[in-house]
Parts: structure tokens; C-alpha cells; sequence
């Protein structure tokens, strides 16, 4: 399966399963102490991109709640329009991460929960620099990403009528793609799910950038997704 296959399988999984996957009145559930540390580390308000955005509940919701600048990027038509009309503050885009272009250092922080493990294994290092080049400099990155590694499908996702697919490394590439990127890891844990589970990473960009090294430059897009000032 080609990767424009596989960005499709996602996209419309997430189109047919998106009230399966979270209800509008969802609470921030694991979510929440999660968004409560991010708050604290930010100013505020602080510019914070939402990568995965899905409905925008509950990180662009308690975000924008905390007063917090919030741009949502999601592949699904169906989670940004519901995005939109459930987080009426937030900036709402429907695009492919790995495409977008944005200006280096326009965010204070950077969250993408359960995203990057729906994206093409080879394209997911390019857009890690990509996000290191996105935060300001002593900005935040905070990310789910695979355990172990693994590529596959499954039909009939949350008990609905479509298939949906993922990639993903271990979580000692993970950690070793965050540094090449130049984003310092200052915290990991473990986040079962099942017989298995996720890696949860705190990356920061370092507050000076080193010198005599190029910044990493942002994916190719089809389209630049506006930013709200921080």
C-alpha cells in the first residue's frame, strides 16, 4: 500500500468513526494532567499548535479555555468542521501534517496526541525537524508516539464500519529521531493501552540555538496554515 493510500485509509476512517472515537461533550479524561503541565510551563497566552487535532476535544478546548492561541491541523473533514463548531476560538485547518509549511519559530509549544502514529513511518523524522523548526526557541513538544514498533491495519475500528491503519518505530528510535532534531528530551513514560501502550515524550528546543548548525527546514506543503500571534 502506497503512502497517498494510507494518508486515505486514515483520512477516512476518521471521517466515518469520528462521534465513535469521542463524543462532543467528552471529558479531557488521561488527557488531562497531561494539558494542566503544558499550561504551567507556558505563558500566556501562548501560541500552541494542535498537530492531530481531531475534534478538538479536549486539548484545543482546554487550551483555548486556559486563554491559550490555538491553530488545530487535522486530515479529517469531518473532525475540523466538528473542531470548529466545538473550539469557535481555535484556528482550524484540514491538512496533511507531513505537507504543511509553516514559519520557523511561530509556536510556544507543539501537541500531538496519537497523531504521528497514523503517519507514513518514513515521512515522520522529517516532520519531527519540521516541529523542532516550528517552536521558539525554550518551546515545548509534547507527543504519544509507538512503544514498540509496529505497521498495520484493522478493519471494523472501534466496533464501526471502517479500517483504520498506523506506523510506528519504538520508542528508542522516537527518542533518538527527537534529538537529531535537536529538541532535548526531558521526560518519557509509558501510557499502557491493552497488552501494550504508548510512549509519552516532553521535548524542548533549546532557549539559544547552537551555532554553525542550519535550522531543519519545514515539510513541502500544498499550503501554509495560519498562525495566530502568541
Amino acid at each position: 500500500m502506497g503512502s497517498l493510500d494510507e494518508r486515505d485509509l486514515v483520512r477516512r476512517g476518521y471521517d466515518a468513526l469520528s462521534y465513535h472515537y469521542r463524543a462532543d461533550d467528552a471529558d479531557d479524561g488521561q488527557y488531562a494532567p497531561w494539558l494542566a503541565d503544558l499550561h504551567r510551563r507556558l505563558p500566556t497566552p501562548a501560541a500552541v499548535l494542535d498537530l492531530g487535532c481531531g475534534c478538538g476535544v479536549p486539548v484545543a478546548r482546554f487550551l483555548a479555555d486556559a486563554g491559550h492561541h490555538v491553530t488545530g491541523v487535522d486530515i479529517s473533514d469531518v473532525q475540523i468542521e466538528r473542531a470548529r463548531r466545538l473550539v469557535p476560538s481555535g484556528t482550524f485547518v484540514r491538512a496533511d501534517a507531513t505537507r504543511l509549511d509553516l514559519p520557523p519559530a511561530s509556536f510556544d509549544a507543539v501537541v500531538c496526541l496519537y497523531a504521528l502514529i497514523h503517519m507514513p513511518l518514513t515521512e515522520q523524522p522529517r516532520l519531527i525537524r519540521s516541529i523542532a523548526s516550528w517552536l521558539r526557541p525554550g518551546g515545548w513538544l509534547l507527543t504519544t508516539v509507538g512503544d514498540s514498533a509496529w505497521t498495520g491495519t484493522q478493519d471494523n475500528w472501534l466496533g464501526g464500519p471502517a479500517r483504520m491503519w498506523w506506523s510506528h518505530a519504538d520508542a528508542r528510535t522516537y527518542r533518538s529521531w527527537l534529538r537529531q532534531a535537536d529538541l532535548t528530551v526531558t521526560a518519557e513514560d509509558h501510557i499502557p493501552e491493552g497488552a501494550g501502550g504508548h510512549a509519552l515524550f516532553w521535548a524542548r528546543r533549546p532557549s539559544t540555538v547552537r551555532r554553525g548548525r542550519p535550522a531543519s527546514k519545514p515539510a513541502t506543503a500544498t499550503g501554509a496554515v495560519p498562525s495566530r500571534p502568541g
